[in-house]
């Protein structure tokens, strides 16, 4: 990916445990932070961002900048924090702590967007089907689905299901007009 000019930002999980601790015991506490705080939806979201340099000490292919961006959210009195870790390929010049902190919220918002509609609409967590390659290929079918409806002009895609249920050449006539 790098060697076509590419860069990655990849969010660092507890499940990798080494590089998790490496990256959780850095010295945050000493790296400048940028913060924004947005309110809407009756909440106040602070997101703050510090990255540096790639340490020696991890050990990542082509990693050039490691961050921490830390959301505090405080709805109704009640305030809850999420922190995270990320490597990235992207050098301090080409994605600082502004740009790094727009990557993670475009790609939450995008997840978000499409895995409320697997999750909720589709109900896809209490799917029945489990093994070989199934799940994959179900879950590529609704990914399909749901980005055929959206291009088709449907915001709601619970309505578009209902609708294009109603009528067996309306699922057709999508799939051809595509």
């Amino acid at each position: 990916m790098t060697e076509a000019g590419a860069d990655y930002v990849l969010t660092v999980k507890a499940n990798q445990k080494s590089l998790y601790a490496r990256l959780k015991a850095l010295s945050w506490a000493r790296i400048p932070a940028v913060t924004r705080t947005d309110r809407g939806h009756g909440r106040r979201a602070t997101r703050t961002v510090k990255a540096i340099d790639v340490p020696a000490r991890i050990d990542f292919t082509a990693a050039a900048q490691v961050a921490q961006p830390r959301r505090t959210v405080t709805r109704k009195g009640r305030r809850t924090v999420e922190i995270v870790y990320l490597i990235t390929s992207a050098d301090a010049r080409t994605a600082p702590p502004e740009i790094l902190a727009t990557w993670v919220q475009s790609h939450r918002e995008i997840e978000n967007r499409l895995h409320w509609v697997r999750d909720v609409t589709f109900d896809e967590d209490r799917s029945q089907v489990r093994t070989g390659n199934a799940p994959r290929v179900m879950a590529g079918l609704r990914n399909i689905a749901i980005t055929l409806l959206r291009l088709h002009g449907h915001q709601n895609i619970a309505a578009a299901l209902r609708h294009h249920a109603r009528d067996t050449d309306r699922p057709n006539n999508l799939l051809l007009t595509s």
